[in-house]
């Protein structure tokens, strides 16, 4: 069902936002890899609460990428340059996303030291995701993105909106 899930939002991901959707995807699955590695390095074993928590921070770092992307389409339709809709894009929805990464984590925090052995395993997983996702949304996406701004896709700005463009 993770998977299903994954190729659904990816495909959604991809048709709404275009060539910063196909960038969310490939983050996305930069992601899951890190994620994995770290899974492995700890280790955690992924019983299903685990496997809870880990599909959970997916779905979060899906929503970071959704809010930037959002504030890069409000920034195009103003009227910047691709380059200054990218940057204020992440600048913007960067408090929106520390705020609820952080406050996602305090909660991890309390459920890990309070909670039974599966609770914590869902603690364990989903703080670890959150980690990796707040990685992954500022720094794999913003940098794939600023890589694919060359000259020739600066000019195409429908690729870079999403949606419906106003």
């Amino acid at each position: 069902s993770g998977l299903i899930g994954l190729l659904a939002v990816g495909a959604f991901m991809i048709v709404w936002y275009r060539l910063p959707g196909l960038v969310a995807v490939a983050a996305l699955l930069l992601y899951i890899v890190l994620l994995l590695g770290i899974f492995k390095m700890v280790p955690v074993t992924l019983t299903i609460a685990g496997i809870a928590g880990v599909i959970l921070s997916m779905g979060m770092a899906v929503d970071a990428n959704i809010l930037i992307f959002e504030r890069m389409k409000e920034e195009l339709i103003r009227g910047r340059s691709l380059e200054e809709a990218i940057g204020q894009g992440f600048s913007r929805a960067w408090t929106s996303i520390r705020d609820s990464n952080v406050s996602s984590l305090i909660t991890c925090g309390i459920l890990y030291w309070f909670g039974t052995s599966m609770v914590q395993g869902f603690a364990l997983t989903l703080g670890i995701g959150i980690g990796v996702s707040m990685f992954s949304a500022i720094i794999i996406t913003r940098t794939l993105l600023f890589a694919l701004m060359i000259r020739r896709l600066s000019a195409k700005r429908t690729l870079f909106l999403s949606g419906i463009a106003r």
